[in-house]
């Protein structure tokens, strides 16, 4: 009896990718043919509730070729949320993230198979050597990477954005921990899986609009932070101890003074103001901090869907 093909999905987050949708599907779908007698392949749009005719396209495009599935939200549910949902209604062997932008080069899908297939790695990460951003972002980018490896539990990949292949165990260990709001860079790392990665130069967007955002890569860092580091809380902790210290130590000193020089020795009120306004600054900042991780663990324990489904073809 003949042997099963093994399946690999390609997973497409999209959002208003009108002039990109076809172009994605082509793209790959040529990449594919050189594994076509080994391997079935399906494609998985997850579609993060577009306003341009990006559903419309995509209704079509299933109705032709019943290997392309499509997931509707019911809103937009952010770009953490809706691609790791589309990860996770994968069954395949082996799946494939890979943006509809095209800055995420389709020609990787050929490496991405060989080094799975071959040297049994159970993930295989694009990294970006090199970009067509302006300096000024290079820079944010590389000094965010040193700063969340700098403060991790663990060392995280540089440049990696999540376009790769998963393993099929990959993917069934993320269901078992069902993190309704995950740093994915992060946690497929804590896994330890084995782990290759493939360089690439990120393109400039082909068409359309790109969704990145300073909030968006702000919350990122922030999701980073509190996800894999416990350092700012030890921070915390450390700083609070010192400056009681020093506060009690400074107090001590300055009676001392006062006893010594009771008559010329004159406190006056702006050291006072000065010391309460420098130690209310720490709090407040210290407080978000905390609120950080307050709100992760909240997130964390509401246990909501990572998305809720408009409609689904093809599954």
């Amino acid at each position: 009896m003949k042997k099963a093909n093994k399946k690999i999905a390609f997973v497409i987050p999209c959002l208003n990718e009108e002039s990109n949708i076809l172009k994605i599907y082509h793209s790959l779908s040529k990449e594919k043919i050189s594994f076509k007698k080994k391997y079935n392949f399906e494609f998985i749009f997850i579609d993060n509730y577009s306003t341009d005719n990006t559903k419309k396209i995509l209704r079509e495009l299933a109705k032709k070729d019943k290997s392309v599935k499509v997931i509707f939200n019911n809103r937009n549910y952010g770009p953490v949320r809706s691609p790791y949902y589309g990860l996770l209604a994968s069954d395949a062997n082996a799946t494939i993230l890979i943006a509809a932008d095209f800055q995420e080069p389709p020609s990787l899908v050929k490496d991405f198979i060989c080094h799975w297939e071959s040297d049994n790695f159970k993930i295989v990460l694009g990294s970006k050597y090199n970009s067509e951003e302006s300096i000024i972002m290079k820079t944010i980018r590389r000094k965010y990477y040193d700063f969340i490896n700098s403060i991790s539990d663990i060392p995280l990949e540089k440049n990696v954005t999540g376009f790769g292949l998963y393993d099929k165990d990959v993917l069934d260990q993320l269901r078992i921990i069902d993190d309704p709001y995950p740093y994915f860079r992060g946690l497929i790392c804590e896994l330890g899986y084995s782990r290759k990665l493939v360089f690439y130069k990120q393109n400039k967007r082909r068409s359309g609009v790109s969704k990145a955002t300073f909030y968006g890569m702000f919350d990122q860092s922030l999701l980073a932070m509190t996800k894999h580091s416990k350092l700012p809380i030890r921070i915390m902790t450390i700083s609070g101890l010192f400056f009681g210290f020093g506060s009690l130590l400074i107090s001590i000193i300055f009676l001392i003074l006062k006893f010594i020089y009771w008559d010329y020795f004159a406190l006056g009120i702006s050291p006072i103001l000065i010391g309460m306004f420098f130690i209310a600054s720490i709090q407040f900042f210290f407080l978000g901090i905390l609120g950080e991780y307050v709100g992760s663990i909240l997130t964390h324990n509401r246990k909501l869907p990572h998305v809720i489904e408009e409609e689904r073809i093809n599954f």
